[in-house]
């Protein structure tokens, strides 16, 4: 039997073959050499674009038209920031009464635009959405005197503008994106201005700079392994008074060495003719540094990535107001990637358990905290990549209402594709997104919470300020005297990533002849097979180069981890720094206020009073959240069905008076599940058979939307049916009754009348007979209106009486007849 012998690749067939093996080499270096030409013509359109970029009064990436709408130059408090208003491209119609989306770029070295520098992004993803769009960006150069506050505060008067606009048109609060650098920023904002802000989506954001698992978080060591804060402020004063951004830049690319150095770099050589767009575009933004102000740099350093002060509450403002997360009133969704080295998961979600000791203190609080990982895309990819963009952040922007209404807890959130899922045929889009309440216990399985690193990073924060302070004693004053605007300007001139852009520019003379040798490359090329044998030697060639520099990275980030460990985790320098003694709590969660705790009581207070006080959708609602309460997951279609029904049932119902009503009867629920669930039929009273059983089925109908409910789901579901039904079989009785009050009131009514008329009767008995006979004339008249009236009141009493004896006191959501 003759078997099929198998073909063997066109590698090996040239190694056969001498003449074959010698075209493929021709073949293969004259590829190599037109390669090589584009690439460096590449390039130096890569140097012209920078040197174009960055000589700009307002350099940005943003790919929509804008118009300024406020310039922070002109505040009190002047920052280098302004909001922008996006200009929706032809297609794209807004309306302005939904919900504004506002995105705030990071400035962590990178100048602004990059939350919108493609369509595929989450501006392009909201305005396809329909929402008036707006953008925070900021100006290269800080204005002098320049705080984090004055930042801040800055952010603050750019959101309530936004409010200012819209909230005339019935829009709900602004959604806020905070990418990176941007996040702990709208945070702070946040917590001191709770009321201006709408679900705020943080993507990226480091929050918690000291959590991180031990392998996988490279840059929390980097403050304890230069002694602290002090190159930071050296840094600074060698700019006078500026901090180059392409410091932070750089310290971002030595996170991976391999991509920074080579791969990238062989990505656009080996694909010159389809990646040099894509590689343009990217470096756009990625070489266009900015500068920070001195003040501002040594802030971020001592209080967030050193000292560690945001997520433990202990940052104070200078007019005396504590920045504390927990003053949040708006749901916060935290989207994070295990792929991410800059900010991993731990980093993103420690603020939560450094804050609240449970889910019931984040009740307490009255906080919805949403948090999402990403299994692979790395840091940038979180706000830059189309793909994300097209799934994750499309779907938080659609689903943010859903969000503003979630009761307050902790869920985690994951995003699936609709064509796998069993209910397909139930799902609207490409994407379902699905929520899960979590735990703190199961958040720590993220974050994993370490006290001895915690112990560790707290003497860095200590012998930081240790270092700093020593510095501005002997070496500041020096340094300060020698430094000039002239010697900072060269200085940042001369900065490697910066001058890796102008060798290969226009500038340099050497490549004035690369344009001509690439205008005929491009006008003949000569393409080389990709299993010529030499392109597959290269490509493995490549992949040599990119695993050794990734075995550097591994051996130095391994041995940085290993010499901070053992170096700060020493007793003696722990005790030197004064963290020895149980006296001094270096890191502790923070307690809760006298005020707010008798806030709470308070509010505990008020809600036991009102178990029995509502209508319909006090009804409806509190069924739901009892019945999905015992779910494992919810999802959105389960808020697009229960919107549907308070359209039907009270159309002027908005937004933020179902918010109201949702965490209203949660509470509720919370504080004595038993007595507000028995309470159902109470709440019923007024309607009759047929309107409860309509109420009936549109819980049934919402609860249908997600599927199957769990076993014990649909145990909570056959209580409710069975309460529902109780007050269906009450209706007529209470219809009895309220005749009964009815005929009952007309009696009275009528019973007065006549006292009335015999009283009538007896004065008139008293006075003269001449006045008499017009009374005597008039009094059958007299006695017969009386009469009248009784009746039509008898027809018209008994629905106002109903009313009266049923109807109790309102809560906003709740019947309006």
């Amino acid at each position: 039997m003759n078997l099929p012998m198998p073909t063997p690749p066109a590698a090996t067939l040239t190694l056969l073959d001498p003449f074959g093996f010698g075209r493929a080499a021709g073949r293969y270096w004259l590829d190599a050499f037109e390669r090589s030409v584009l690439f460096m013509d590449v390039m130096r359109v890569r140097g012209n674009q920078y040197l174009e970029h960055i000589e700009q009064t307002k350099p940005s990436v943003l790919g929509f038209d804008a118009e300024v709408l406020m310039d922070g130059r002109d505040l009190s408090r002047p920052v280098n920031y302004e909001l922008l208003r996006i200009l929706p491209p032809s297609g794209y119609p807004t309306d302005p009464q939904m919900r504004p989306f506002v995105v705030v770029d990071p400035r962590a070295g990178h100048g602004p635009g990059i939350g919108g520098f493609k369509p595929d992004s989450e501006l392009g993803v909201a305005l396809r959405a329909g929402h008036p769009c707006y953008f925070i960006g900021f100006l290269p150069y800080p204005e002098p005197g320049q705080s984090v506050e004055d930042v801040v505060e800055a952010e603050i008067a750019f959101v309530r503008h936004v409010n200012r606009l819209h909230g005339e048109l019935g829009a709900e609060k602004p959604m806020v994106v905070g990418n990176c650098q941007a996040g702990w920023q709208i945070m702070m904002a946040a917590s001191l201005e709770p009321d201006l802000f709408g679900p705020i989506l943080i993507a990226g954001a480091p929050l918690s700079y000291w959590a991180g698992q031990r392998g996988n978080a490279p840059m929390r060591y980097a403050g304890g392994m230069t002694g602290g804060s002090w190159m930071t402020s050296l840094f600074s004063d060698l700019g006078d008074g500026q901090f180059d951004g392409a410091w932070l830049v750089q310290n971002f690319e030595n996170l991976n060495p391999a991509n920074t150095f080579w791969t990238k770099q062989y990505r656009l050589y080996a694909n010159i003719d389809t990646e040099a767009s894509r590689y343009l575009e990217f470096e756009r933004w990625w070489g266009g540094h900015v500068v920070l102000g001195g003040n501002e740099i040594q802030y971020i350093v001592d209080n967030l990535f050193v000292g560690n002060r945001l997520s433990t509450a202990q940052l104070v403002t200078s007019d005396g107001r504590r920045i504390d997360l927990r003053n949040l009133r708006s749901p916060v969704v935290v989207f994070c990637s295990k792929g991410d080295d800059i900010t991993p998961p731990p980093q993103a979600l420690g603020w939560v358990r450094d804050l609240y000791e449970d889910v019931d203190d984040i009740v307490a609080s009255e906080q919805t905290i949403v948090y999402c990982v990403h299994d692979t895309t790395g840091h940038l990819g979180i706000f830059v990549s189309g793909s994300v963009s097209r799934k994750e952040h499309a779907e938080f922007t659609a689903n943010m209402d859903y969000i503003d209404v979630l009761p307050p807890g902790l869920y985690e959130t994951t995003v699936s594709d609709a064509a796998q899922r069993d209910d397909a045929e139930l799902i609207e889009r490409d994407y379902l997104l699905e929520f899960t309440s979590r735990s703190i216990e199961e958040l720590d399985e993220v974050v994993q919470h370490s006290p001895e690193d915690d112990t560790r990073f707290a003497t860095v924060a200590r012998l930081s300020e240790i270092n700093l302070g020593l510095y501005r004693l002997f070496v500041q004053p020096w340094v300060r005297g020698m430094a000039t605007p002239e010697s900072a300007h060269w200085m940042r001139r001369m900065h490697p990533n910066r001058m890796g852009y102008r060798l290969f520019s226009d500038r340099n003379p050497l490549m004035n002849a690369i344009p001509v040798l690439a205008e005929k490359i491009r006008a003949d090329r000569h393409l080389v097979d990709e299993e010529n044998l030499f392109r597959v030697l290269e490509s493995i060639a490549s992949s040599q180069v990119t695993g050794s520099l990734n075995a550097w990275r591994d051996l130095r980030d391994g041995a940085t981890e290993r010499l901070f460990l053992d170096v700060y985790g020493q007793p003696l320098l722990q005790s030197l720094v004064g963290l020895g003694g149980d006296a001094h709590v270096h890191r502790r969660r923070p307690g809760s206020e006298p005020e707010h705790r008798r806030f709470i009581a308070r509010r505990q207070a008020e809600l036991s009073e009102h178990v029995a006080e509502g209508g319909s959708h006090e009804a409806v609602i509190r069924a739901l959240i009892f019945v999905l309460g015992g779910a494992p997951s919810t999802d959105e279609r389960n808020f697009k069905r229960l919107r549907a029904t308070h359209a039907e049932l009270e159309p002027q119902l908005t937004v933020a008076d179902f918010k109201r009503l949702m965490r209203e009867q949660f509470f509720i629920l919370k504080l004595d599940r038993e007595a507000a669930v028995e309470a159902l039929p109470e709440l019923l009273k007024g309607q009759t058979a047929e309107q409860i059983a309509g109420h009936l089925k549109h819980i049934e109908h919402v609860l249908a939307a997600s599927g199957e409910l769990s076993e014990h789901s649909t145990e909570r579901l056959a209580r409710v049916q069975g309460l529902f039904e109780q007050a269906i079989d009450q209706a007529p009785i209470l219809e009895a009754e309220a005749r009964a009050e009815a005929q009952a009131w007309v009696a009275s009514q009528a019973e007065a009348q006549r006292l009335a008329l015999t009283d009538l009767e007896g004065l008139m008995e008293s006075q003269p007979v001449a006045k008499a006979e017009p009374v005597a004339k008039a009094e059958p008249v007299a006695k017969a209106e009386p009469v009248a009236k009784a009746e039509s009141v008898a027809k018209a009493e008994p629905a106002a009486t109903r009313r009266r004896t049923t109807t109790t006191r309102r809560k906003p959501g709740g019947n309006k007849r």
